[in-house]
């Protein structure tokens, strides 16, 4: 009997212990612009379907972040990310924001420097999403301040992109990319003839090489992305003379496929295998290409499609599901759908929401997020455009709404200027 009852005892804790520890695991990492790999699809399943008239159920909601447009960067149960003259504070400087998952408390705040203030009122404020990379987060200002953190909050190393690089934007509106990290190297784009872009080292900021593009216009506002072709590493982004691929070994630019000068050059790529689609807006349009395995670690392009004006998008980004693109109609708030390999468009249609637009995906829906402050779920699907809920979100209206939506461990993330909004898409 008494054998028994020890057995049962171990039985009853492990079981609370199992349940404890699933309780405590933290929900799924998004740990930069876009997410993981930043492709902007959840891999999440068994969501909502559709939504009620006030949309899915709100879990909470915080204040306190200031002005915004940085999306969000989550990992280990925290939500990272930027905002400027922020209510209490004495100045109009800009901070970098650490929040509890589950409940939205804030943690920690640390100064990053002053705000972008340049322009329009509502051009003005954070643009940059964090990276989180283990115990560190990375931050670039809109000034082109990179600065290194660790996730308690505390400053380790920073960089001045434009003093020490000669970096220098295409566009006047400040930088905006999320840096990449790949192993122990950080890689970011300062843009400019002098550094377009460079890899550092994470722990400390040295330098590991540099890149040199000819005649560059300036860096643009997308973030990097890591192909393997051939068994090279090349990394692909843009700037605003188009995309280019720089080998990840030692900073050679391997192929540069060149734009006429527009406006902004925004969106980030889509790779998939040795393919790559990019897109810029102001009529510009976009263009698929394929990198070429060559000799000794060469890789060139070959065009599949040319620069093609209704595959335009300005500053909401394109989405890869299946074969299908997913994107706004430059900024009309218009959405389209278009076949990647042709780019052929199969529907473009108006939604509940109006202007621009930008996108993110997870189990079989899209997720449109307008500027106007509309939130809209649709089915993810190349016959015909089908609306399956749309909601007002709580706080927009008196500036556009153009940090993107963030899906993961079962919710939607918003951040709405001063607010943060964590919805339960679950089923």
């Amino acid at each position: 009997m008494l054998r028994y009852l020890q057995l049962l005892f171990t039985c009853i804790l492990t079981v609370t212990c199992v349940q404890v520890t699933f309780a405590a695991k933290p929900e799924g990492d998004w740990p930069t612009f876009r997410g993981p790999a930043r492709t902007a699809v959840s891999p999440d399943q068994d969501l909502l379907t559709s939504w009620p008239a006030t949309g899915p159920k709100l879990l909470w909601e915080t204040d306190g972040l200031g002005r915004g447009y940085s999306s969000l960067a989550i990992a280990d149960g925290r939500i990272y990310t930027m905002g400027d003259t922020i209510p209490g504070e004495r100045n109009d400087d800009e901070f970098l924001f650490c929040f509890d998952q589950q409940t939205g408390e804030q943690l920690w705040k640390l100064r990053t420097g002053p705000a972008w203030t340049d322009g329009k009122e509502s051009w003005q404020s954070s643009r940059s999403t964090p990276t989180v990379d283990k115990d560190r987060v990375y931050v670039l200002t809109a000034h082109g301040k990179l600065i290194c953190a660790t996730v308690e909050g505390k400053k380790v190393w920073n960089k001045d992109l434009k003093k020490e690089f000669n970096g220098k934007k295409a566009d006047s509106w400040g930088y905006s990319e999320s840096v990449l990290i790949d192993g122990d190297t950080l890689v970011v784009t300062p843009g400019g003839t002098k550094n377009t872009m460079v890899a550092l080292n994470k722990m400390n900021g040295r330098v590991i090489w540099t890149t040199v593009r000819d005649g560059d216009r300036g860096a643009g506002h997308a973030s990097t992305l890591i192909t393997n072709i051939g068994g090279t590493k090349v990394y692909v982004t843009t700037t605003g003379s188009g995309a280019m691929g720089v080998r990840a070994e030692d900073g050679k630019l391997l192929w540069s496929y060149e734009i006429d000068k527009t406006t902004a050059v925004i969106p980030t790529p889509i790779v998939r295998d040795d393919l790559v689609f990019f897109t810029a807006g102001y009529n510009r349009g976009g263009a698929l290409l394929r990198q070429v395995p060559g000799k000794e670690g060469e890789v060139t392009v070959e065009e599949i499609y040319p620069i093609t004006p209704h595959l335009a998008n300005k500053h909401g980004g394109v989405i890869l599901v299946g074969d299908s693109l997913y994107g706004d109609s430059d900024d009309k708030g218009i959405p389209f759908c278009a076949d990647l390999m042709t780019g052929e468009i199969r529907w473009k249609a108006r939604g509940s929401g109006r202007n621009s637009a930008s996108m993110a995906a997870a189990d079989g829906h899209i997720y449109i997020r307008y500027t106007d402050g509309t939130m809209t779920l649709a089915k993810a699907s190349p016959e015909k455009f089908e609306e399956v809920g749309s909601f007002e979100v709580p706080g927009s209206g008196s500036r556009p709404s153009w940090s993107h939506p963030v899906i993961t461990g079962g919710k939607l993330y918003l951040r709405e200027g001063n607010k943060l909004l964590s919805y339960d898409l679950r089923d």
